[in-house]
């Protein structure tokens, strides 16, 4: 089913991938294609579960974090400049444990991340 893009940009989205029911992508000729997400055919790997459980702990990490802890973060990603938020940035932190890049990030932004324990995932 083709849409085109304006009608929903003026609802204020500017869909790709999946919501809710549907999948949505942008076709090659700018149109906006969607349709009814289908089921997977084969469940997930190990791999994939382990994936998504790295997500689900650094989602509960960052909300036991106290709202000042959380601000320091996205302190820290304005300053930067960079284009992730500052739960991008404590999401990454957690998955890849690289402890000197944040320290890095900490030095260059003048901003304390409270660094956590490291986690075994």
């Amino acid at each position: 089913m083709n849409v085109d893009h304006r009608l929903l940009r003026l609802l204020g989205y500017n869909t790709q991938g999946d919501l809710g029911p549907w999948t949505f992508y942008t076709s090659r000729r700018r149109q906006l294609v969607f349709f009814l997400r289908a089921p997977p055919k084969v469940p997930a790997s190990q791999l994939q579960n382990a994936q998504r459980n790295k997500f689900r702990l650094a989602a509960n990490l960052w909300n036991e974090l106290t709202p000042a802890d959380q601000n320091q973060w996205e302190i820290a990603s304005k300053r930067s400049s960079s284009k992730c938020t500052g739960y991008d940035i404590f999401v990454w932190w957690v998955c890849r444990q690289d402890n000197p890049t944040i320290e890095t990030l900490q030095r260059n932004t003048r901003t304390q991340l409270v660094p956590l324990p490291s986690t075994t995932l």
